[in-house]
C-alpha cells in the first residue's frame, strides 16, 4: 500500500487525501467496518449525525487506536450536522441547536473535539445563517478544528460572506467524471475553499444497485457502466487496477480528497492505494469531456437522500 498524502485546510489542519466514508453503514456495522478500515491504514472517518453510526464509528475508532498505538491526532474524524428541514416536518436547526448537535456527536463519538465539522445540506436561508453562526462559535470553542459545508452553490456561499461571515474550509460535494461542476469548482478554487468529493464510484455499474440505495442514476447510466468496453474498465486494465482505483485517482489527481465505502476487505485496500500509479494527460483529457451535469446521489429538500 502506498503512503498516503495529505491536504492543507487551514494553517494547521490538514486533511488525508482518502478518507472512509460511512453513508449507509448501519451503527453494529460501523463498529466493525471503521476498525478494518483503520487497520487497512484509513486515517480518516467520515460520518455524519443523519448516518445514525456516530456510536458505532466512535467505537471503532478507539479500539482501532488502541489495536495500532495510535494517538487522536492520528485519525482525521468528520462529521456533519443535520440542520433539519421544515418542508418535511423537521425542525430546523438554530444557532444553540447547532451547538448543542455537535456536543451529542461528541459524545456519541466520546472526543472532545472533531477534526472537520460540516452543515450536511443548504435548506432555508434563515436558517444557513444561523447554523454557521453556530460552527463558527464551535470552532472558537476548540470543538470543531475546522469547519465547512456540504452541497452548497455559490450562492449558497456567497451568502454567508454577505452577512459578513467567514468562508467555509471546504465544500463536500458529488464529484466524480460524471459531475464534475467545472464552475462551482472553480469558484471553490478563488475563495480558497476545498472540493472534498462524494460518490465517487457512481460510474460503476455495482454502484447503489442494493435494495434501500435508490440514486437518481438512469437507465443510460446504469447500462455504461456495465458495458465490457466502458472507459473505467478499459483503463482500469491499462494500468492493472481496478475500475474503483480509476476514478479514485481522477479525484486525488484533481487535488480532491475521496471517500470510498466498501466492507470488502480487499476492496477496501485497493481503495487507498491510490499512489502507486497515475493517470496520463491523455487520458485525464478524456475524461474532461465526460461531465454530464448534476449528479445523481443528492437532491436537495430530500432529506432521505444524506449522502
Amino acid at each position: 500500500m502506498s503512503t498516503q498524502q495529505t491536504k492543507q485546510l487551514t494553517d494547521s489542519v490538514h486533511i488525508p487525501m482518502v478518507g472512509f466514508g460511512t453513508y449507509l453503514i448501519s451503527n453494529d456495522d460501523a463498529a466493525v467496518a471503521v476498525q478494518k478500515a483503520i487497520n487497512a491504514g484509513y486515517r480518516h472517518i467520515d460520518t455524519a449525525e443523519g448516518y445514525s453510526n456516530e456510536v458505532g464509528v466512535g467505537k471503532a475508532i478507539h479500539a482501532a487506536m488502541n489495536e495500532n498505538n495510535l494517538k487522536r491526532e492520528d485519525i482525521f474524524v468528520t462529521t456533519k450536522l443535520w440542520p433539519g428541514n421544515p418542508v418535511w416536518g423537521q425542525t430546523a436547526k438554530t444557532t444553540e441547536t447547532t451547538i448543542d448537535s455537535l456536543n451529542q456527536s461528541l459524545e456519541n463519538l466520546q472526543f472532545d473535539c472533531v477534526d472537520l465539522y460540516l452543515i450536511h445540506a443548504p435548506y432555508l436561508a434563515e436558517d444557513r445563517l444561523k447554523q454557521w453562526r453556530g460552527l463558527v462559535d464551535l470552532q472558537q470553542q476548540g470543538k470543531a478544528k475546522a469547519i465547512g459545508v456540504s452541497n452548497f452553490n455559490k450562492n449558497h456561499i456567497e451568502e454567508l460572506k454577505a452577512a459578513g461571515l467567514p468562508v467555509p474550509a471546504v465544500n463536500q460535494i458529488e464529484l466524480h467524471p460524471w459531475s464534475q461542476k467545472p464552475e462551482l469548482v472553480s469558484y471553490l478554487a478563488d475563495e480558497g475553499i476545498s472540493p472534498i468529493a462524494y460518490s465517487s464510484l457512481a460510474p460503476l455499474s455495482t454502484w447503489r444497485t442494493a435494495p434501500g440505495q435508490d440514486s437518481r442514476k438512469s437507465a443510460e447510466m446504469q447500462a455504461d457502466g456495465e458495458r465490457g468496453d466502458a472507459p473505467f474498465k478499459v483503463m482500469a486494465q491499462k494500468y492493472g487496477v481496478s475500475e474503483a482505483q480509476v476514478l479514485l485517482r481522477w479525484g486525488v489527481q484533481m487535488g480532491y480528497p475521496v471517500l470510498p465505502k466498501s466492507m470488502n476487505p480487499t476492496r477496501m485496500a485497493q481503495n487507498i492505494d491510490l499512489f502507486s500509479f497515475s493517470i496520463d494527460d491523455e487520458e485525464m483529457a478524456r475524461i474532461a469531456s465526460m461531465d454530464r451535469g448534476d449528479g445523481v446521489a443528492w437532491a436537495i429538500g430530500d432529506p432521505t437522500k444524506v449522502a
